[in-house]
């Protein structure tokens, strides 16, 4: 069984390209889901049928208390996990493929105004070593839509001063090419050339963004970082670093980006993640109709 786990771990890293965040979740989910398995006297997932996993959902809702986010994302995971068995030839069916369950009502995302990022921004006190660092994150971040998980994975030779892009890599065989507004890259720049040769350590590698300790930057220590700034800059919104991400995505469309072009920067391999920057958009237009036409209000 713990062959068949690893086996999957690499299908998720060589065939799906998963970023480590989904990798993470997907081996936990299974993990869980096998251990299920093996406490009814299942040994072998390949003989599984579907009551089996409709019940094992049932179990997470009434036993666990699980979300109806967290249990729809588990099924996936499984559901993954068979397509890899069947590509592997373990077995020719997926007994999670047809399985149902209720829907919760999908939430929109949080977005920073324009004033709001200029803020944001505005926190980190370059003239100080950290806050150098800080700022470049946080310019990069905002300039390129990259997920936090992308943003401490990236290495100095990622970035091309020169030509103001950013390589942004998933797995094998699949990497985004994503310009680079100019203050970020001075930004970034002048970290490189200036604050990370005095953080690096021997542990650091080509890291290009490091800890305290010279080291690379976990994703833990970069969302503390990004909550702690929000604090600073008065922001009450429930900021997250994908929050960024959304921000980014938000205004290039607001201000006439295809959304088939926001897709590719965002690295999204479906459109229909990417439409739902539309829904929020067309939000925002009603919102500022309903507030701001004079006649808007009247009947």
């Amino acid at each position: 069984m713990k062959n068949l786990e690893k086996d999957f771990q690499q299908y998720l890293i060589y065939t799906k390209s998963a970023s480590q965040n989904t990798l993470e979740s997907y081996l936990r989910d299974v993990g869980y889901y096998l251990s299920y398995l093996e406490g009814k006297g299942i040994g072998d997932p390949v003989y599984v049928r579907q009551e089996t996993i409709q019940a094992y959902a049932a179990y997470l809702d009434e036993k666990q208390h699980k979300s109806v986010a967290t249990i729809t994302r588990s099924i996936a995971s499984i559901r993954c996990f068979y397509q890899f068995l069947i590509q592997s030839k373990y077995t020719d069916t997926n007994p999670a493929k047809d399985i149902h369950l209720k829907k919760e009502p999908k939430k929109l995302p949080q977005i920073l105004t324009g004033k709001e990022i200029e803020t944001l921004l505005q926190q980190p006190d370059a003239r100080e070593p950290k806050g150098c660092r800080d700022k470049a994150m946080l310019e990069l971040l905002y300039a390129t839509g990259i997920r936090a998980s992308e943003m401490i994975e990236l290495d100095v030779g990622d970035i091309n001063l020169k030509k103001s892009t950013l390589i942004c890599s998933r797995g094998k065989n699949n990497e985004r090419m994503i310009p680079v507004y100019p203050t970020a890259i001075s930004a970034v720049s002048y970290y490189i050339g200036h604050i990370r040769p005095l953080m690096l350590s021997s542990e650091g590698g080509q890291a290009l963004f490091l800890n305290l300790n010279g080291k690379r930057l976990t994703r833990q220590g970069f969302w503390k970082i990004v909550k702690g700034y929000a604090k600073l800059a008065g922001i009450t919104k429930e900021i997250t670093p994908h929050t960024l991400r959304h921000s980014f995505a938000i205004h290039l469309l607001e201000n006439g980006a295809e959304l088939k072009d926001i897709q590719i920067m965002l690295g999204h391999a479906d459109i229909s993640s990417t439409q739902i920057y539309l829904h929020l958009l067309n939000d925002h237009y009603k919102e500022v109709y309903n507030s701001c036409h004079p006649r808007a209000k009247l009947g």
